[in-house]
């Protein structure tokens, strides 16, 4: 039998390993990882991530073919192919801060592998990692392989979340990059043939090493840069009466563009987008490929834009004050069918708003107050590091905001709203009974898209809607301010 074993229990660890552990009964899985906490919640009725179908898969499987522990060097030492998915977080200090991947962890992962390994294994990078990380690891194996045989794949996830089970289920490719040597051609074959018991061999494509790291930063890149291509539009169509969902829809219709990412929205946020683009930066500017570097870095500038820029629309609407004015925050997960928060854009608009002395009562149907609070407190790259070496929630008394049980709690004497993530139940809430619970003159604004503005005008409520022509209550009022 196989022995698969990957080291971190998180976002792409869990789910992955879920879904090969069901397509590969004949297949051990071990997902290992330090926070007794994590592997605890895998092994409980309440999995430590929300992901649509995770759950039934998870229960299907685990305890067969698949298991969650703490005790990482057993499994590790056990295994046969070793799949790496730790941490790799922007450095924050020392060369290439606010940049480069900080690649602590993955280096401690792989003396880790070294010192415990017993027979050859096959090692595979499944974190998004900087190009040529799969070269320093192989040395840090070699140097310390006491005459056994390490070879080193990259297999880059393509996951969204929301859908992401179904992404592993029905991909659209699975890369596998290795070194073009006889070893090298047979660890890609081993892990090929894991995949090919469920996903058809035209989907399994097969790369070097370098191609396949970088292709995971590219795919990443275009699929941001989509974002702040229509969000830069929707900053247009606002000054000139054009609407962006007309804008979109129509350049959607042409097959070389293709309507996927062109939402416009208060912008991108999640693990991958920010981080991999500004890495790909740092790997441009060390490579002296300036002007390469200027042109991904604006992508990330657009995105703080639009975020600096919703946040500038709720101030400025709202007498240009919103001290001591209770806003609701409907929304905190980056995206709907999710929990997940990192990179979220409701982060910096809840401390644009903060910082204005704003009184917040936030609800998001999936995220925890605890994550809340947690986000609310951290400085900018903190949240990419393992949860123990976070810093704690502040005690209460300090903090200026509260999470609410659900939307009507949430809005009740507020004097504003933002919609801040596109969850199902938003386009459905009684907005009269909102309006009529909520302090007046009373506020939408809409950054995902998801209301019906008119209505809401005729309901009463002053709406903005991202990229769309401007209430009358706006119109002379500026963008972005001094």
């Amino acid at each position: 039998m196989v022995k698969i074993c990957c080291i971190g229990a998180g976002y792409v660890g869990g789910p992955t390993m879920a879904v090969i552990a069901l397509k590969c009964p004949s297949v051990e899985v071990a997902v290992v990882d330090i926070s007794e906490a994590r592997i605890k919640a895998w092994n409980s009725d309440q999995l430590p991530i929300y992901e649509p179908g995770l759950e039934e898969v998870v229960k299907q499987c685990r305890g067969k073919n698949l298991f969650f522990s703490s005790s990482v060097e057993k499994h590790v030492s056990e295994a046969d192919i070793i799949f790496v998915s730790v941490n790799t977080p922007t450095k924050t200090r020392g060369l290439g801060a606010g940049k480069a991947a900080d690649l602590t962890y993955w280096e401690s992962a792989a003396r880790m592998i070294a010192d415990v390994s017993k027979s050859d294994k096959i090692v595979v990078e499944k974190s998004t990692v900087p190009v040529k990380t799969a070269e320093a690891i192989e040395k840090i194996l070699t140097h310390n392989s006491k005459g056994i045989s390490f070879q080193i794949l990259s297999n880059p996830e393509f996951l969204a979340e929301g859908t992401a089970i179904q992404d592993l289920l029905s991909p659209d490719r699975v890369l596998i990059g290795g070194r073009e040597t006889p070893g090298g051609s047979k660890a890609i074959k081993a892990l090929k043939d894991v995949y090919a018991q469920w996903v058809p061999e035209d989907r399994i494509i097969t790369a070097n090493l370098w191609s396949a790291e970088l292709s995971k930063l590219a795919a990443n890149a275009f699929l941001a840069q989509r974002i702040s291509s229509v969000n830069a539009m929707s900053a247009l169509c606002e000054a000139t009466g054009a609407d962006v969902s007309q804008v979109s829809h129509a350049i959607g219709k042409d097959t070389r563009i293709g309507p996927k990412f062109l939402n416009s929205s208060v912008g991108f946020g999640g693990s991958c987008f920010q981080k991999d683009i500004l890495n790909l930066v740092y790997i441009c500017e060390c490579n002296g490929l300036i002007e390469v570097a200027n042109y991904w870095k604006q992508v990330v500038k657009v995105n703080d834009y639009q975020k600096s820029r919703f946040v500038n629309r709720v101030v400025s609407s709202m007498f240009n004050t919103v001290s001591g004015k209770k806003i609701a925050i409907l929304g905190f997960a980056f995206k709907k069918d999710t929990g997940d928060t990192r990179e979220t854009p409701a982060i910096d608009v809840c401390k644009g708003l903060l910082g204005d002395k704003a009184k917040l009562s936030i609800y998001d149907p999936q995220v925890t107050k605890d994550q809340i609070e947690r986000d609310l407190s951290m400085s900018k790259f903190e949240w990419d590091h393992p949860v123990q070496l976070q810093p704690t929630v502040p005690a209460a008394g300090e903090q200026i905001w509260d999470v609410s049980a659900d939307a009507y709690e949430a809005v009740k004497d507020a004097h504003g709203l933002c919609i801040l993530t596109e969850w199902d139940e938003f386009r459905k809430l009684d907005y009269q009974k909102i309006f009529n619970s909520m302090q007046k003159p009373a506020f939408v604004f809409d950054g995902r898209n998801v209301v019906d503005a008119a209505k809401l005008r005729e309901i009463g409520f002053i709406v903005y809607a991202i990229g769309k022509p401007l209430d009358p209550w706006l119109k002379d009022m500026p963008a972005v301010v001094a």
